[in-house]
């Protein structure tokens, strides 16, 4: 049977358009149509009662919600979990991400992800191993007693999810660039992050295949007037994508319009780096034996350190458009077309196109979410 959604205004390309019918059969999207197409007249009609619909939201660094941490029971149940939280705030894909564990933790949480994505568990796009090869000197939140070098069997189990994308963050200059080579080589997506790592260190990563940055600005070597750092690597290189909170407590608003400016189009996208707190009541979290509390999206320990955020991708895309001054069509696209091309998803994800996955979300005029489709499915 092919689903017509209609009566709404439709993200295309071109930006959003009125009349059109939104056909999807299975778990595709067939074709976007004139509303009075005889494919649509002939569909199952679903009215969007003029609200927009966008590509479903990819959020590619997800450590919780719904009042449950992916450390701290890595299995099937916990994701769905997870995803089922952020659903409701318009992400229809997500890389739950596990942060700087033990190597019998990372085993657990990629069989995890594995066995959920065999599972249709709706959403779970693959993992974000957010560590363990860091650096001491900008851990943020992680267990420092975590942190070690990566050995032949750690190459290994990084690169053993086999279905799904593997993003793994890491500071590169805790990590040779013959290694970086051979963990790209397999297919593993390579950002930086938690890095002290110099200008130099960073450039040959980047040329060794690293790919993106992990939640810019925090946790790496800032720009200076005589060593860029990590941050003035990201922001020259024009081939590499920055992921950025925008919850107005991570990075000053400027500094991201900065990064805006100075990064090609579609190169800077949004993440949440969510904690338990997001779709849950309760605002405190267990963390490495810390109680993390959240209060106005600020979420911290005792001692003030960062660690992750409540922010979910609909309140992050509000705040691209309130924040960084941008138009809602490229906040939506920073949520969906722009992290699909980060993960290598940009022939399947992140486009209301004929062929592309059915991953679709519903809203208002202040973003509120109402409804979200994931391979076809309505939730």
């Amino acid at each position: 049977m092919t689903t017509a959604l209609v009566n709404g205004r439709v993200l295309t390309d071109r930006g959003f358009e009125d009349g059109l019918a939104v056909l999807i059969e299975g778990p595709r999207i067939v074709a976007v149509a004139a509303a009075d197409d005889a494919r649509a007249r002939a569909a199952q009609v679903h009215d969007l009662d003029g609200r927009m619909l966008a590509p479903g939201f990819i959020d590619c660094q997800v450590n919780g919600g719904g009042g449950v941490l992916f450390n701290d029971a890595p299995s099937v149940d916990t994701l769905r979990r997870i995803a089922t939280a952020h659903r409701q705030f318009g992400t229809t894909g997500m890389l739950p991400t596990l942060i700087s564990d033990d190597a019998d933790v990372m085993r657990a949480a990629i069989r995890a992800v594995a066995a959920a994505i065999e599972q249709g568990v709706p959403g779970i796009l693959g993992i974000h191993l957010e560590g363990p090869f860091l650096s001491q000197q900008r851990k943020g939140i992680h267990d420092a007693a975590k942190f070690r070098a990566p050995n032949a069997a750690d190459i290994d189990l990084v690169a053993s999810l086999g279905a799904g994308k593997t993003l793994l963050t890491l500071a590169p200059e805790a990590v040779s660039p013959q290694t970086l080579r051979e963990l790209a080589g397999h297919g593993v997506i390579l950002a930086a992050g938690h890095t002290a790592a110099t200008y130099a260190q960073t450039r040959a990563a980047l040329e060794a295949g690293l790919r993106g940055f992990t939640h810019l600005y925090n946790a790496m070597t800032p720009l200076g007037n005589r060593e860029p750092g990590v941050v003035g690597a990201a922001l020259e290189d024009a081939a590499s994508w920055c992921g950025v909170i925008v919850d107005g407590h991570h990075v000053h608003p400027a500094a991201l319009r900065i990064a805006l400016a100075a990064k090609p189009r579609g190169k800077v996208f949004l993440v949440t780096d969510a904690m338990p707190p997001v779709g849950a009541e309760r605002p405190e979290f267990q963390l490495n034996g810390e109680t993390i509390t959240c209060r106005d999206g600020l979420c911290s320990n005792a001692g003030g350190v960062l660690a992750g955020s409540a922010l979910d991708m609909a309140s992050a895309v509000r705040n691209a458009v309130s924040m960084l001054h941008i138009p809602l069509v490229e906040a939506l696209r920073m949520a969906s077309a722009y992290p699909a091309a980060f993960l290598g998803l940009d022939r399947s994800h992140g486009r209301i196109a004929a062929g592309y996955a059915a991953d679709l979300v519903a809203f208002d005029a202040d973003v509120n979410v109402h409804a979200t489709w994931i391979a076809g499915r309505a939730d």
